[in-house]
């Protein structure tokens, strides 16, 4: 039975921005779930996925981009057949580490000038990209046609679930991951995301020059590759 990828986008964004990987996982015979990632914390939004996770049959890749990565690396190890892991310019916290905190630890992150708080009542905050800052920001190596249509539809994230720290027992710790990094990545600085990989004990590590934060947007093709070679190696062992 071929896994079934999951894909888990992170912060700013919403699961259409996963269209050409998964347009080119169907094509290569591979059942897709693009998930709907609540962006309320991290403990909450894992139980989510892996929820999701449970309700299918057969092996399972999790697939996570940016914040998604905290999420995918939180889901539960029983919640079904997790055979790889794949960090799209994704974190991959340790125990007790928060996206916030990872995000300070090297320098070149520009997200914190660019987001704009929405207050609720109850003294909480969600955060978005301000438009005028999304393209250079989030996918400075798309159109600014593209850009425009991202963030007049990206999701706000809660402030609380970029300060949440990961749980005690991250998945990547047990199972395979990959991880794929865009060089000009200005939310996630790039040397983090090597550091990341590194710690994992990742079986492969990819650099796209040039590419955004938004490198499964930019560069679908990679993407899903780097996808399908994961799967080929956790269905193997």
């Amino acid at each position: 039975m071929p896994p079934t990828i999951v894909l888990v986008h992170g912060a700013f964004a919403e699961s259409a921005s996963w269209t050409g990987v998964a347009q080119r996982l169907h094509a290569a015979g591979l059942p897709v779930v693009a998930a709907a990632n609540p962006l309320r914390g991290v403990a909450h939004d894992a139980a989510v996925v892996g929820d999701l996770v449970r309700t299918i049959d057969g092996p399972v890749v999790l697939v996570g981009h940016s914040y998604g990565g905290s999420v995918i690396s939180n889901v539960a190890g029983d919640a079904g057949d997790i055979t790889a892991l794949v960090y799209v310019a994704a974190f991959a916290p340790e125990a007790g580490e928060s996206c916030f905190e990872l995000s300070l630890r090297f320098p070149g992150s520009t997200l914190g000038d660019a987001v704009r708080p929405i207050p609720h009542r109850d003294g909480s905050a969600d955060l978005v990209i301000a438009h005028d800052r999304f393209h250079d920001q989030f996918c400075a190596d798309l159109p600014a046609t593209a850009a425009g249509l991202m963030a007049a539809t990206q999701r706000p994230i809660a402030q609380a679930a970029l300060e949440e720290q990961s749980g005690a027992d991250p998945l990547w710790r047990r199972v395979p991951s990959s991880f794929l990094i865009g060089t000009e990545d200005r939310n996630i600085p790039a040397a983090l995301l090597r550091s990341l990989a590194e710690r994992a004990d990742a079986r492969r590590t990819v650099e796209i020059a040039g590419a955004s934060h938004a490198v499964a947007v930019s560069h679908p093709a990679e993407t899903a590759d780097l996808i399908l070679e994961a799967a080929r190696v956790g269905a193997a062992a």
